[in-house]
């Protein structure tokens, strides 16, 4: 089963050195165990473009679609074997990066 784990924070590019260490330690973890599948950051939400093409409406809207003070400022797409084993791999990503995270399975 796949699941995405998204780190929750209110700016990006914010892990201090020690952070990014345990997050490092935490990535070999998941690739060492067969959990990896891939992880990365992502940028504020105030370089975001909402594009709606639905009918060709042909609209863009620069910024993002939810104005919050907290925002996915990362992720990791992992295997795991069942809810279980994600829940807990969340919360070890958690503790490595020193964030609120959600888990949710991936369809298909």
């Amino acid at each position: 089963m796949r699941f995405i784990i998204a780190v929750i924070d209110s700016k990006s590019r914010s892990a201090s050195g020690n952070e990014m260490a345990a997050i490092d330690e935490f990535n070999d973890k998941l690739q060492a165990n067969g959990h990896w599948i891939m992880a990365c950051g992502v940028d504020d939400p105030a370089k975001a473009t909402v594009i709606d093409n639905r009918s060709d409406l042909g609209q863009v809207i620069a910024g993002p679609l939810h104005n919050t003070e907290e925002f996915m400022a990362g992720f990791w797409i992992i295997n795991a074997d069942s809810p279980e084993q994600a829940k807990q791999l969340a919360t070890e990503g958690s503790k490595a990066c020193n964030r609120k995270v959600e888990v949710r399975p991936i369809l298909g």
